[in-house]
C-alpha cells in the first residue's frame, strides 16, 4: 500500500491536469492492512475535467484486471495483485468546495498526510478543517434511527405477510441491521466507524451487543426468517427504549406494539 501511494503521489505531481489528490478510507485512519483498498479523490483542473481519462491515469499505478464506473459513479478498479481501488474523479472547483458538507461524516486525523498533491492550497485548507472527529449529534440521530427502524420493520412485517421470504431476508440484513448497529454505536459512544457500522464490530462493541446482532442474522429459509424478524424487532425496541431513557426522544409506542403483534401473527 505504501509503495502504491508513493507512486500515486509521483504521477499526480507529474500530471499538470491535476490540482489535488486526497486519500481517504482506512489508510488515512491508520487502519490499513494487507487487505485494504486504495481510495482517493482526484481533483482535476476545471478546464480539463471533461476530457480527463481516470482509467488511463490509474493504469499508471499497476496493470488493471477490472475498471468500471460503479453504482455510486465512482471509478472502481482491481489491480493485478487483487488490491481494490476507488477513485472519485472530480472537477476541482466544485469538488473541493463540497468538502465543507463532509463535516460530522468524514474526518482526517492526519490531514497533511492525506493530501498527496495540492497546487493551490485550498485542498489542504479544506482537509485540515476536517481533522477533528465530530460524532453524530445524539438526540436528533437517535430520533431518526428509531423512526427508521419502526418504518422499515413494519415494511418487513407486510412483506412477510405477503410470503416474500427472500425480500424479507434482504430487508433484515441490508436495511434494518445497519441502522440497528448505528443506534447501538450511538448508545455505546463508539461512532468512528459510523458509515460502515459493521466494520471492526468485534473490537468496537461489547459481547452482549454482538450476540444481539448475530441473533438478527439467519438463512433465507421461511421459518428462520420469521423467527429472526421477531428477534430483530425486539432488539430494535430495546435499543429504542434505551435511547428514549437517555435522550428523551419520542417513541410511537402504540405503533411499536402493532408491529410486534403483526410479526407474532406471522409465526
Amino acid at each position: 500500500m505504501d509503495t502504491r501511494i508513493s507512486l500515486l503521489r509521483d504521477i499526480a505531481h507529474a500530471d499538470p491536469r491535476l490540482e489535488g489528490v486526497l486519500l481517504y478510507g482506512s489508510w488515512t485512519l491508520g487502519e490499513a492492512d494487507a487487505h485494504s483498498d486504495l481510495d482517493a479523490y482526484l481533483f482535476v483542473n476545471d478546464a480539463d475535467a471533461d476530457a480527463f481519462d481516470g482509467r488511463a491515469f490509474v493504469e499508471q499505478l499497476a496493470p488493471l484486471k477490472l475498471a468500471y464506473t460503479n453504482m455510486y459513479g465512482i471509478l472502481a478498479v482491481v489491480f493485478d495483485d487483487l488490491m481494490r481501488g476507488e477513485f472519485h474523479v472530480e472537477a476541482a472547483g466544485s469538488g473541493v468546495a463540497e468538502m465543507t458538507s463532509w463535516r460530522g461524516v468524514v474526518h482526517f486525523p492526519d490531514p497533511d498526510g492525506a493530501v498527496l498533491l495540492d497546487r493551490t492550497g485550498r485542498l489542504t485548507t479544506a482537509t485540515r478543517a476536517l481533522a477533528e472527529y465530530e460524532p453524530p449529534e445524539p438526540v436528533a440521530t437517535a430520533q431518526q434511527l428509531t423512526d427508521e427502524l419502526a418504518n422499515w420493520t413494519l415494511m418487513l412485517a407486510h412483506v412477510l405477510a405477503r410470503g416474500e421470504i427472500a425480500r424479507a431476508h434482504a430487508l433484515l440484513h441490508t436495511v434494518i441491521a445497519p441502522q440497528q448497529l448505528q443506534l447501538c454505536r450511538l448508545l455505546r459512544g463508539s461512532t468512528p466507524h459510523w458509515l460502515t457500522p459493521s466494520r471492526a464490530l468485534e473490537e468496537d462493541l461489547p459481547a452482549g451487543d454482538r450476540e444481539r446482532y448475530t441473533a438478527t442474522t439467519c438463512r433465507a429459509v421461511e421459518a428462520d426468517v420469521r423467527v429472526t424478524a421477531r428477534k430483530s424487532w425486539q432488539w430494535s425496541r430495546d435499543l429504542a427504549t434505551e435511547a428514549a431513557q437517555r435522550w428523551r426522544i419520542v417513541l410511537p409506542l402504540r405503533l411499536h406494539e402493532d408491529i410486534g403483534a403483526q410479526l407474532a401473527a406471522e409465526l
